[in-house]
């Protein structure tokens, strides 16, 4: 099984509502393997140059020999299901960590997307990274709790 679960995001920091919410999850993932999340300061400057300093600080977060996976609108889209499976299929194969990279209000930088193993749409709508931080979490567990049969995901009729 894949060691753990890293989530790595650049943002603002602030303690607020957000924390809370994704510490719900971060709980519940907790419960059936190891997680960690990891924060980069976003930087303040602006455009292409802000970007290139948010991926060093990114890459610089990662773990060793991680499988690593960037949030990107036009990544591949899966379904709960699919995302399940393919956690699992992950997690059996990849003996190391598995991480998550989320940009800032600026997104990821391109150069960095492209040093990443596989990227993951949450759809093609543009979200606050905060939440997209959020719905990734509870798709982390949605998918933990179909392949450990907890009765959390219900399947459409």
């Amino acid at each position: 099984m894949g060691r753990e679960i890293v989530v790595i995001w650049a943002g603002r920091h602030q303690r607020d509502e957000w924390d809370g919410l994704c510490g719900r999850y971060r709980e519940r993932i907790e419960r059936s393997l190891s997680f960690r999340e990891r924060t980069v300061k976003a930087g303040t400057g602006a455009g292409r140059q802000r970007l290139a300093a948010e991926a060093g600080a990114l890459r610089q977060a990662l773990p060793d020999r991680a499988w690593t996976v960037a949030l990107d609108r036009r990544g591949r889209q899966r379904s709960s299901s699919e995302l399940a499976q393919w956690l699992r299929r992950l997690q059996e194969d990849w003996p190391y960590s598995i991480a998550f990279l989320l940009g800032s209000d600026l997104g990821l930088d391109d150069g960095l997307l492209g040093e990443c193993r596989e990227r993951l749409s949450l759809g093609p709508m543009t979200l606050p990274h905060e939440l997209a931080r959020l719905v990734l979490y509870e798709q982390l567990y949605r998918a933990l709790s179909i392949n450990e049969g907890i009765k959390y995901h219900r399947r459409p009729l």
